[in-house]
């Protein structure tokens, strides 16, 4: 006579309730690989992908724990995410470089000035021409010392009093005014030493 399952004596009912306890267990086996696969890829770091493993032996809650707790997305995704970012952002960058930091205004990298706002953008090479960067201190077509290269030295701006100062210094010296006491001496003195003429007599009256 065949072991009976649950108390049932029938062949056929205990033939069905032994398919279907051999198909529960088949199932947690396979969610026990479900759940190792699927946190392979989903999870980086190894200790984790063996927690969600053990974790899975305990028959279905384990792996719905799991499913609950798992990151929302694959690593793959992840990474392709990540690529597409910083396409997006070497992209941008690269239409910034290629249009004007005045007008915006797209340009090629050999302009040298904007065609729209007519703004200084690059210089000529004086041995090759081929346009560089005012920044620059050496072409990298030629190997050519630019004797322009980096920022030209801003001009200190000086102060009011320095200003000031050196303008007296430029200036010519004044004359100064003398007093009106000797104005009047000098002119007197002037008197003493040129007389008055007196007019000669007329020799009709004679």
């Amino acid at each position: 006579m065949p072991l009976a399952i649950f108390g049932i004596t029938n062949n056929g009912l205990n033939l069905v309730a032994t398919l279907f306890l051999l198909m529960l267990v088949v199932l947690w086996l396979a969610l026990i690989v479900y759940t190792y696969l699927d946190a392979r890829r989903r999870i980086s770091d190894p200790f984790l992908v063996a927690c969600a493993t053990v974790a899975s032996f305990f028959p279905y809650i384990g792996t719905a724990v799991y499913a609950i707790v798992r990151p929302p997305e694959y690593l793959e995704d992840a990474h392709e995410r990540e690529l597409e970012i910083k396409a997006a952002e070497l992209r941008v960058r690269q239409l910034s470089e290629q249009s004007c930091p005045s007008c915006e205004y797209p340009v090629e990298k050999n302009y040298l000035r904007c065609p729209n706002c007519q703004r200084r953008l690059k210089d000529p090479c004086p041995t090759c021409g081929k346009p560089v960067d005012p920044r620059w201190g050496l072409c990298p077509y030629c190997e050519t010392s630019l004797g322009s290269g980096g920022e030209r030295p801003r001009r200190k701006r000086r102060d009011p009093e320095e200003r000031q100062a050196q303008q007296q210094r430029q200036a010519p010296p004044r004359r100064r005014k003398a007093p009106p006491e000797a104005e009047q001496g000098d002119s007197e003195t002037k008197e003493q030493r040129s007389p008055r003429r007196e007019p000669d007599p007329d020799p009709r009256q004679a």
